[in-house]
Order: C-alpha cells, then sequence, then structure tokens
C-alpha cells in the first residue's frame, strides 16, 4: 500500500484539459515554477500589508506616547488627572467613625487574629462608604430666620403656614376635641401615622400626614397614657385598670391583667419591650414579641408619673417627688444611678438621641441641663411659670409646655439661652408634647384637643431607608419587621455604657491558675518540697541531712531578706529626698521674716 505522499491524490479517471487543477496540499511538493510564481504572489502581497501597516504602527506609537508613566492602561488614551479612588475629608469620616481599632491578638492566635482583621477591614470599608455616600444627601435642615430687629419667637404659625408651600402649610392644623380630653399622643417611627388617647376614654389612630381615620374607638374609661408598638398596626393604651393592646382597626387583641395601675409607658424598639410605670412604683417590661414579661422592679419611691427613655442604650430615666432621678435596667432589682436634679418634685425628662444631654424640669420653675456621661449639670434656666411637659427633637431643639404656651428652644445645652426660638398659645393646658421623626412638626395634645405645629429644623432631613421609612409599602414593612425580629436584642445587654458589649473579658493570671489547680488536682506551679539525695560513704547520715535542709531553707530565706533590704532602702532614699526638698524650701527666707524681733 502506498503511502499519501507517493501516490497522487488528485489523481482522476478523467483529465480534461479545461478542468482547473485543486489547490495543492501541504504535504504535496509544489514544481519549481508554480514555487517561483506563488513566490512572488507573496512578496506582492508582503510589500501591501506593509504599506498598510506603517499608518497603524503610527498610531500605535502616538497611542503608546500618550499612556500614562505608571502603567495604567486607559480607554481614552489619555492620562487620568486623579488617579485613584476620591479622596475622603477626615471630618466627614469621623462623623461615621463606631469604634477604635481593634487590639490584635498575639501570633498562636492566628485564626482569631484572621477575623479581627477581617472585622477591621469591613468596618473600614463601611465607614469609607458612608461618608462618601454622605454627598448624596441632598436635603439639609433649614431654620427659621427673621427681618433685622425681629425675634422669630414673634412669628405666628398662621403666618409660617401662608409663607410655606400647600404641602408644608397643610401640616398646621387644630383638632377640636374638647368633650374627651386633655390628650396624650404618640408618633410611629417612621413618623406617618399619629395615636391619639384622651383623658375620658377617647382614642383614635389617623394618618395625619393624608388626615386619612385608621380607627376611632371608646374604652369607656380613663385613658392614663398610649404608645405605639414596633409597627403602626399594633398600639398599648394604660387604661384605668390594666393594659390594653389594640390593632390599627380598634380591636381588642390583648388584656394583661399583670400590668395594674399604668401611669407612664414607653417602647425600646431594637428589644422590642414595652417599659410601664405604675402608681404602684413598680417598673415592668413585656416582650411584645413572646408575650411574656420580662422583669418588675418596685423601685420603693412612691408614684412613677415622670418617664423617659435613653434612645443610645435604652435605659429608663423616672422622675420622682422628691426631687431625684432614677436610672433602671431590667437586669438589675436596684437603681443604675440616683441623681438629685430639682429642690422640688420632678415634673419632665427628657434624653438626646445621642444620649448625651438629660434635660429635666422641677417644681422648683427650674429646667436643668446634665451631662448623662458625668452626671453633672451643665446649663440651669429659671421658667416663670415651670415646664410642665419636655421633648426634644431629632436636631436637638427642645420644646417646654408652660400652662397653655408652647416655646421651642435651641442649643440649649452649648449656649446660655436667653429667649425661646419659637412660641405659640394652645386653647386648653397641655398634657402631651411630642416632635414628630423626619418631620418639621410639633404635635401638642391639650385640653381641647390636638395641634400640630410648624416648628423649621427640628426634623431629620434625611431617613434611613432600611430602619424607619415613611414611605414604604406593604411588602417592605413586613420583610422589615421579620429581620427586626430575627435581629432583636437581648433584654440582657440593656447596659449605661453599650460599648462594653464589643470589649473581650480577660480573665486575670490568678483566676486562670485557680481552674487549672481544680482540673488537675494540684498546683503545676508550686514549688516541690527538698529532698536531699541519697549519698553513699556514710555521708548521708541523720545530721548531713538536716543540715543540707537548713542550707537550702537558709538560700530561700536570703532572697526574702535581700528583696526585703532592697525595698526598705529605695524607701528610705525616697523619704530623705522628700526632706531635703522640704529643708529646701524652709530655708527660704520669708517676706514676713523682716516683722520677727
Amino acid at each position: 500500500m502506498a503511502s499519501p505522499g507517493e501516490a497522487d491524490v488528485n489523481a482522476s479517471h478523467v483529465e480534461g484539459k479545461g478542468k482547473k487543477k485543486p489547490p495543492a496540499r501541504y504535504w504535496q511538493e509544489l514544481p519549481d515554477k508554480e514555487r517561483g510564481e506563488n513566490k512572488d504572489e507573496g512578496q506582492v502581497e508582503q510589500q501591501q500589508e506593509e504599506k498598510k501597516e506603517q499608518p497603524t504602527q503610527k498610531a500605535k506609537k502616538r497611542k503608546r506616547d500618550e499612556r500614562p508613566r505608571d502603567g495604567k492602561r486607559v480607554i481614552s488614551g489619555k492620562s487620568d488627572p486623579f488617579p485613584g479612588p476620591a479622596p475622603v475629608p477626615q471630618d466627614r469620616m469621623q462623623k461615621f467613625k463606631r469604634n477604635d481599632n481593634i487590639h490584635k491578638t498575639r501570633r498562636q492566635h492566628y485564626k482569631l487574629k484572621e477575623i479581627v482583621t477581617r472585622s477591621a477591614d469591613a468596618s473600614d470599608m463601611a465607614q469609607k462608604q458612608a461618608a462618601r455616600f454622605d454627598l448624596l444627601l441632598p436635603e439639609d435642615a433649614g431654620f427659621l430666620e427673621g427681618d433685622e430687629d425681629e425675634d422669630t419667637c414673634t412669628i405666628s404659625q398662621e403666618d409660617i403656614a401662608d409663607a410655606v408651600d400647600i404641602t408644608s402649610g397643610a401640616k398646621y392644623f387644630n383638632l377640636k376635641l374638647c368633650q374627651f380630653g386633655p390628650y396624650r399622643l404618640d408618633y410611629s417611627r417612621t413618623g406617618r401615622h399619629l395615636l391619639l388617647g384622651g383623658r375620658r376614654g377617647h382614642v383614635a389612630c389617623l394618618d395625619w400626614q393624608s388626615k386619612q381615620l385608621m380607627c376611632e374607638i371608646n374604652v369607656m374609661e380613663s385613658v392614663n397614657d398610649v404608645k405605639w408598638l414596633h409597627t403602626e398596626h399594633m398600639y398599648a393604651v394604660a387604661q384605668k385598670k390594666w393594659l390594653y393592646i389594640y390593632d390599627s382597626n380598634g380591636i381588642e387583641l390583648h388584656c394583661i391583667r399583670k400590668f395594674n395601675d399604668v401611669l407612664r409607658m414607653q417602647f425600646l424598639p431594637y428589644h422590642f419591650l414595652l417599659a410601664t410605670a405604675s402608681a404602684t412604683g413598680f417598673l415592668q417590661y413585656l416582650d411584645v414579641s413572646v408575650g411574656k414579661e420580662v422583669a418588675a422592679i418596685c423601685t420603693k419611691t412612691g408614684r412613677l408619673d415622670v418617664m423617659c427613655q435613653n434612645p443610645h442604650n435604652a435605659v429608663v430615666h423616672l422622675g420622682h417627688p422628691n426631687g431625684t432621678v432614677t436610672l433602671w435596667s431590667p437586669n438589675q432589682k436596684e437603681a443604675l444611678v440616683k441623681m438629685l436634679c430639682h429642690q422640688g418634685g420632678v415634673r419632665s425628662v427628657t434624653v438626646d438621641k445621642t444620649g448625651t444631654y438629660m434635660i429635666t424640669s422641677g417644681m422648683d420653675k427650674k429646667m436643668k441641663v446634665f451631662d448623662v456621661r458625668a452626671f453633672k449639670p451643665l446649663r440651669s434656666y429659671f421658667l416663670p411659670a415651670g415646664a410642665s411637659c419636655l421633648s426634644l427633637s431629632q436636631r436637638g431643639l427642645l420644646s417646654a409646655a408652660t400652662g397653655d404656651v408652647v416655646q421651642v428652644y435651641r442649643d440649649v445645652w452649648s449656649t446660655p439661652v436667653t429667649k425661646p426660638y419659637m412660641a405659640h398659645r394652645v386653647r386648653g393646658s397641655v398634657w402631651g408634647l411630642h416632635f414628630c421623626p423626619f418631620e418639621d412638626v410639633l404635635g401638642v395634645g391639650h385640653g381641647e384637643g390636638f395641634t400640630s405645629m410648624l416648628v423649621p429644623g427640628a426634623g431629620e432631613p434625611n431617613f434611613d431607608g432600611l430602619d424607619a421609612n415613611p414611605y414604604r409599602s406593604a411588602k417592605q414593612r413586613q420583610e422589615w419587621e421579620v429581620k427586626a425580629l430575627l435581629e432583636k436584642i437581648q433584654p440582657e445587654l440593656i447596659t449605661l455604657d453599650p460599648t462594653e458589649l464589643g470589649h473581650i473579658d480577660q480573665a486575670t493570671f490568678e483566676q486562670k491558675h485557680q481552674v487549672r489547680v481544680d482540673a488537675l488536682g494540684f498546683d503545676p506551679l508550686a514549688k516541690e518540697k527538698f529532698v536531699p539525695k541519697f549519698k553513699k560513704k556514710g555521708r548521708s547520715s541523720a545530721g548531713g541531712i538536716e543540715r543540707r535542709k537548713k542550707q537550702v531553707a537558709h538560700e530561700d530565706q536570703r532572697d526574702v531578706i535581700r528583696k526585703t533590704v532592697e525595698d526598705r532602702r529605695k524607701m528610705e532614699e525616697e523619704r530623705k529626698k522628700i526632706e531635703e526638698k522640704k529643708g529646701a524650701l524652709s530655708s527660704k527666707r520669708s517676706a514676713l521674716e523682716r516683722f520677727r524681733k
């Protein structure tokens, strides 16, 4: 059988003169004539390709010259005048700083070291991203500014409503509810829904921006306080005898008889805890996610009708008739802190959102500002009629109610305040004050109903859509509720300083050593008793053994004596130095020496 190189593959049975020969294959040898023709054709094609490639090489050279010298390729071919990511100002980075750098462990704990390093990198990246995205927040808080020689407190609510746009002007309104007042009120965390509770049993919840009534009931007994729970579909009402839970349709869900004679309530949103203060002096915590009582604390301070919470650490502040303010946690049966704030009884207490400042008002007609970190007073203001209700906004504005007049103050803790920022007179005595979240609105509950005031600069203009979104849909609310339940903080973690939770509890050497001794049954670091070595040829007699024991004992005793002598010598040197200083000071001639005889 012939190989392909030997046989003519292109041979045909019929060969005509007019038929075209098929192209030669790579294993076939071309004749010299065809090889020359193909060579001439290849040279011509190569010359044409070189002519075509000449401008392309020039263009490549021009692009190579225009490239940045650091070796980075740019699509446009031009160098970037601002290479790398945009720098973030340090002051903006400091705004989003959550904690200091974590101390890394020793080399042995390489797994823990890797986890700590990864956590620190993620924290730094989140801080930089938050500072970078801060530029995208277009809204800014604006305050009321008057003309020359005009006080902003003299500007009426009607003038403000006429000057602003229609949407903002509609947020100023009055509800005439003179039959069942006075009223307590509460806004939901998103700021969309309003809850009203009249003293004579009237309870209503509504979407106050669209003026749409959700439900309205009369419980047929006195109402002491009302409070929204984790969503706008459930709220708690402190009635004359017991605590009741209703839904947004006015249907009674629960009657909790363990919580009796409740006067004031506070809801801790991240712990799902409803804290109640009763007329019998009990502070009780209810876990609304499971419906169980977490703690019941007897404060032993009498009637509890003044209450607020610290949003920073979820500690409850209670005001008492003896002028003290106490701080409570569900983990302890005793007060965390007791502060004497006023010479008379405490009428109202409020804490800012950062947990730094606490403002109180008392029967002595004084309003005081305290630094909660050091528990020291910063400012003290005298109000002629005293303040019966206090409330702080998200931007630090303070509202104080004196009789039927509501006054709003700015920067009460940084600079001394001589006049109010705004003032408004309502129709009856004020019974409740509350700033609306994310809105420049102050809700006032009084004897003649409810008033919604416009307070420019009160609300936070930029909201966190993952935490409290005023524009969330029903689906978003359901997803948020599930995530909030999964991320619920246990009540055991409520402390004065929440930063302590991130610290590592390092056991002392004595504790570790004691645990080791208990596990082994003996002390591995204890010094063994000296046993003399047995020697031959009569050198291990009884006298010789005792002599060697005494010698070893004397060596140990010498070390102790040597250390004691050295300590005494150091103390003697320090005493001599002190005496020399005193002698040098006493040897100086006083200016009164010339009067001595």
